[in-house]
């Protein structure tokens, strides 16, 4: 026990050590150079700072969702030690919520990605 507790404490260490050394060392001579965006050792043709979309924000947010409903699901076949009724009660539930929050977002508009 004494073993483990040592190696987090020394992992913990480094790892707070690197992050305080990554986050200030850069800012130690920033310069227009480091500053400005790299395009192939070209001037920069544009601003490399564009407008982000709020819609497809909205999109991926919902993509992650369904992308955990997906994580949920995947193990339920295998708990076979459990009640069949429970796991399809657990399974409906999780669709029927998810179900439910796609069509609340449909009737909202947000999944209309030109306005």
């Amino acid at each position: 026990m004494n073993l483990i507790l040592t190696m987090i404490l020394i992992s913990s260490s480094i790892s707070t050590v690197l992050a305080i050394i990554a986050f200030w060392l850069p800012q130690m001579n920033p310069d227009m150079e480091k500053l400005s965006p790299y395009e192939c050792g070209f001037d920069p043709l544009g601003s490399a700072r564009l407008p982000f979309s709020i819609r497809f924000f909205l999109v991926a947010i919902l993509f992650l969702l369904f992308d955990l409903e997906i994580a949920l699901l995947l193990p339920l076949p295998w708990s076979i030690h459990l009640d069949p009724a429970l796991v399809l009660v657990w399974a409906f539930t999780i669709i029927i919520l998810l179900t439910i929050g796609l069509i609340y977002e449909w009737l909202q508009g947000g999944l209309e990605w030109a306005e």
